[in-house]
């Protein structure tokens, strides 16, 4: 009994030097880009050695998939529960503020973010990576248009939830680019919430 607990210690203890790790690597990658930024920076703004690095990850790499993981995950488990709370019967403009206010949250998350997207962009492997999550969010975002279907109209240029969902995101990454450069939250969240109620009400005739 005595091994089983301090193996459990030991466990905990490595969840909060691995959780440590990916915060500081969050806020160190946001600042200086992946590529300019060395596995000791990343274990100075966490205060942990080189030796607590190598026992969780093995590249820097690693770690920042494991962070996009970590955020990606995050942030399409926030919209699916933005857009779970209500009926069959979809608000347009109430569901498009409640998820505008999750994907326009953190600048320093679009950051990183756009860092994946361009290194993914030259590896095909982590490419997939990147498809994958993005999938997710698509999806959770295709699953309420399609529980609307039969209850709210939605415009018939969409075609199906699936699709409806791309065009969705497609839309989100536009705002998002603009945010990057002029870092006026609060207008992107209010040009985003226009367009997707536009888009999914036919122009948002009668909002």
């Amino acid at each position: 009994m005595a091994v089983k607990a301090t193996t459990g210690r030991v466990t905990r203890r490595r969840l909060r030097t691995r959780a440590k790790l990916l915060d500081a690597a969050f806020e160190v990658f946001a600042a200086k880009g992946f590529g300019r930024v060395s596995i000791e920076e990343v274990c100075e703004a966490a205060g942990y050695s080189r030796g607590a690095f190598y026992s969780n990850f093995d590249t820097l790499d690693e770690l920042f998939f494991a962070l996009y993981r970590q955020r990606a995950d995050e942030i399409a488990e926030q919209v699916s529960e933005a857009l779970a709370g209500d009926g069959p019967d979809l608000d347009v403009p109430a569901a498009v503020d409640r998820v505008t206010e999750v994907l326009l949250l953190d600048r320093a998350w679009l950051l990183v973010k756009t860092d994946f997207l361009v290194h993914a962009a030259r590896d095909a492997d982590v490419a997939r990576t990147l498809l994958e999550h993005r999938a997710r969010l698509r999806g959770a975002i295709a699953d309420r248009l399609a529980r609307a279907r039969g209850h709210t109209p939605l415009p018939a240029v969409l075609g199906d939830a699936e699709s409806a969902a791309h065009a969705v995101v497609a839309a989100y990454d536009g705002v998002t680019t603009q945010l990057l450069l002029d870092r006026d939250v609060e207008h992107a969240r209010v040009r985003l919430g226009q367009l997707l109620t536009a888009l999914l009400t036919d122009g948002g005739a009668g909002q």
